[in-house]
């Protein structure tokens, strides 16, 4: 009896091991055609000498292996801007989380009135494009008709021509579009933890900052990780802001990121060939971050 239900189980374990990826078969090709593929063909690029002339067919294309990625790495710019990128995206990512969760906790202090009028805000923040959003940036900014420099007194003062008044005008832009995720996210978050937890703290005598610190955040943990990536994925290839607030990448390319960059080497440039290899690099980076990410959490013994 035993032998013939090994037998027979086996099978159903086996269909059963097979039965979730023909669920995320239909999800997986399409995957393979949106992501996959563009991926494929990026890299394949990044190996090719392509520019103008390959495209408009005057001359071959032909294979130079490393070329392009020789090339990027001799170019002292490109070291420039991908500092450049590394610190800006950080600093947009731990604003956004600083920015979100502050005000999931406030949710969670307020009534229904004031939350729902700050939901509606902040959700509307999320659901203007980036192009909009950046243009009445801009507009609120500018030194001649903009109410913000009339309010603070500041007269014509241009926010867009220094390096790091530029960075952070985009900085706020970046934040004020973004931190409706964070903060809905962790808001979410919040209402699932027992109340129970969060009434034997304050009972204890904890502040609320202590109570975040030491009870809410580690329950959060798994939300909070899902955040940072995609905070850190979003602000790492930040274009139209950049592109649209410092027309171009600001003054003499100080305002240059990697995304913008790339763009520049390989519409502006007609380099496609090293704007590719820029677009593999990215990639690489956030896959190291990513990753890197996940395993010191493992680290540390979180369970993800």
């Amino acid at each position: 009896m035993s032998g013939t239900w090994g037998r027979r189980s086996s099978p159903r374990v086996r269909q059963g091991g097979w039965t979730p990826w023909l669920y995320l078969a239909p999800a997986l090709v399409v995957l393979a055609g949106l992501l996959v593929y563009p991926v494929y063909e990026l890299g394949l690029i990044s190996f090719l000498q392509y520019t103008q002339a390959q495209v408009s067919g005057g001359q071959p294309v032909t294979f130079q292996g490393l070329g392009n990625y020789t090339k990027l790495f001799e170019d002292g710019q490109f070291w420039q801007v991908l500092g450049a990128t590394v610190v800006f995206a950080a600093a947009c990512v731990v604003s956004t989380l600083l920015v979100g969760c502050a005000l999931a906790v406030l949710l969670t202090r307020v009534r229904a009135v004031p939350r729902t009028a700050l939901m509606l805000a902040s959700l509307g923040a999320w659901a203007t494009p980036a192009i909009t959003g950046s243009t009445v940036w801009v507009f609120l900014f500018d030194p001649d008709f903009g109410p913000v420099n009339k309010v603070l007194g500041l007269g014509d003062f241009s926010w867009t021509y220094g390096r790091y008044s530029a960075f952070a005008l985009v900085l706020l832009e970046v934040v004020w579009c973004s931190f409706p995720f964070v903060m809905v996210t962790v808001y979410a978050g919040i209402r699932a933890v027992d109340t129970e937890i969060l009434q034997a703290a304050a009972l204890d005598g904890a502040s609320q900052w202590r109570i975040w610190r030491s009870v809410l955040a580690p329950l959060l943990r798994p939300i909070l990780v899902v955040v940072t990536i995609q905070s850190v994925i979003w602000d790492f290839k930040v274009f139209t802001q950049i592109y649209v607030m410092t027309h171009g990448g600001g003054i003499a390319g100080q305002n240059l990121v990697l995304n913008v960059y790339a763009y520049q080497k390989a519409f502006a440039s007609s380099q496609y060939g090293l704007g590719s290899a820029i677009g593999v690099v990215m990639l690489l980076i956030l896959l190291v971050i990513t990753l890197g990410y996940l395993r010191l959490l493992r680290r540390q013994g979180e369970e993800l």
